[in-house]
């Protein structure tokens, strides 16, 4: 296990904490009708009785759960020449990261459901901006494997394709990212950053493609490499 490992676990404990402390020891705080989901327009549009609010205060962290369940099994499920154990380090960081969202979203759901005149909406996409800027950062770490990164036949093909393409993937990530988290704290309308924010993320699919065709036609496709020719860097 890697320290990113028991940082997860430390954050997952925690938002179970925070969770059970609201509803036990915060229940007269909380409204008879407890906004547990919000629109576009940051408005509450679902609401669930304050009696029966505690198994959505834990739907959440339950899903930290089954990410801290899933961060060993999917080496243990890799095949060979896909190992995950050559970017060891990376992968613990992302489902660090991934962790850390789920935690985030909950924080703020908590405190919409206290009432705290926050913007939720704005918040959570604030939040899910900076995340996948953070996950760029990181991008050009990842090695082939079948769970994290772009996944396309073209980059699972080829290890050239696979650097390259997420080489540009943590570029448009990094720059995506923190792009659309200033316009949506500057008050951009929310569906303008996303789409924009799509838009970036999604063009490495089709170049991957294109630098494969092109690769091909030139014969300078490299085969996969051997399990263990990568070694990673670790994150800092």
């Amino acid at each position: 296990m890697t320290r990113w490992f028991y940082a997860s676990v430390a954050l997952t404990l925690l938002t179970v904490a925070a969770s059970l402390y609201l509803y036990y020891f915060q229940y007269d705080r909380l409204p008879d009708q407890v906004p547990v989901h919000w629109n576009a327009a940051g408005e509450p549009d679902r609401w669930v009785p304050k009696q029966d609010v505690f198994s959505t205060f834990l739907l959440v962290p339950a899903i930290m759960v089954g990410v801290l369940v899933l961060t060993p099994l999917l080496p243990w499920l890799s095949p060979k020449q896909f190992e995950i154990d050559r970017f060891r380090d990376t992968y613990g960081y992302i489902m660090f990261l991934v962790t850390a969202l789920f935690a985030y979203i909950h924080l703020c759901t908590l405190l919409g459901g206290l009432l705290v005149p926050v913007d939720t909406t704005r918040m959570v996409l604030g939040g899910i901006c900076l995340f996948l800027a953070a996950m760029g950062n990181v991008m050009g770490k990842v090695r082939r494997n079948f769970y994290v990164g772009v996944r396309t036949p073209w980059t699972l093909a080829s290890d050239t394709v696979w650097e390259a393409t997420h080489r540009l993937a943590a570029w448009l990530m990094v720059i995506g990212g923190i792009g659309a988290f200033v316009g949506i704290m500057a008050g951009v309308p929310f569906w303008w950053c996303f789409i924009g924010l799509m838009v970036l993320v999604l063009i490495p699919v089709p170049y991957s493609l294109i630098l494969y065709k092109r690769l091909g036609r030139q014969g300078k496709l490299s085969p996969p490499a051997p399990s263990n020719s990568s070694q990673e860097v670790p994150v800092s």
